[in-house]
């Protein structure tokens, strides 16, 4: 069936203005993002034969861009128009996190950090450097590569907490294989983390390793 014929209260954008974004389906916000159908195939029908060829948003919008533009409907110009919405999804939740946050538990932080890293085929290691309060200064990634005592150096991360003028500090690092679980190059990078900003009266309230949508917590663990 045309889209045209479809009754206002079941089109996309009509419901969208009537109803607001959240009482859309997911084939329904896809298909205002999508704009067009094809032919024997209109927009909504569309949405929902890719959602169930990539069973999840989540395997969709993280596609290659082969993978995604090899699909019926996608292209270059959608690719693209998707990324950059994203991004900014991704910036705007950045900001209002950072101006909302108090990480005072593991659950506090565990959805800005997912948020950040999800996604990331690197290793990272990042900083959460926090005032008395326990509320976000600034996060910053300050190395790259597999975390050991050769890549994160201890001095770096003083420096860098320091010139913040941190009270406190949550460390993460993501595994790209999916796999939060802590490694024993990762405990020993944190007790030396911990022993050098100790010298210098700023805590340590956690290290959180991101694994796809999983997130593991040193201070729950009871490794810090």
């Amino acid at each position: 069936m045309q889209l045209t014929s479809l009754p206002n209260s079941l089109r996309p954008r009509e419901k969208l203005i009537a109803k607001g974004a959240k009482a859309l389906t997911d084939a329904e916000l896809l298909a205002i993002f999508l704009r067009t159908g094809l032919p024997g195939m209109n927009v909504i029908e569309l949405a929902q034969h890719l959602l169930n060829e990539n069973k999840t948003l989540h395997n969709l919008f993280n596609a290659s861009i082969e993978e995604f533009c090899s699909q019926k409907g996608l292209g270059t110009a959608k690719y693209v128009q998707l990324q950059a919405v994203l991004e900014l999804s991704q910036r705007y939740m950045q900001e209002r996190c950072q101006r909302d946050a108090v990480f005072n538990s593991p659950n506090s932080v565990y959805d800005y950090l997912t948020l950040q890293m999800r996604g990331l085929q690197q290793e990272v290691f990042m900083v959460l450097y926090l005032d008395s309060q326990n509320r976000l200064v600034k996060d910053e990634i300050l190395f790259y590569g597999t975390i050991n005592s050769a890549s994160v150096y201890p001095r770096e991360v003083v420096k860098a907490a320091l010139k913040n003028n941190a009270a406190a500090v949550i460390f993460a690092h993501n595994h790209p294989s999916g796999i939060a679980e802590p490694s024993q190059a990762d405990k020993l990078i944190t007790n030396k983390l911990q022993q050098a900003l100790q010298l210098v009266d700023i805590s340590v309230l956690d290290h959180i390793i991101v694994g796809g949508e999983t997130c593991v917590s040193f201070a729950e663990r009871g490794l810090i």
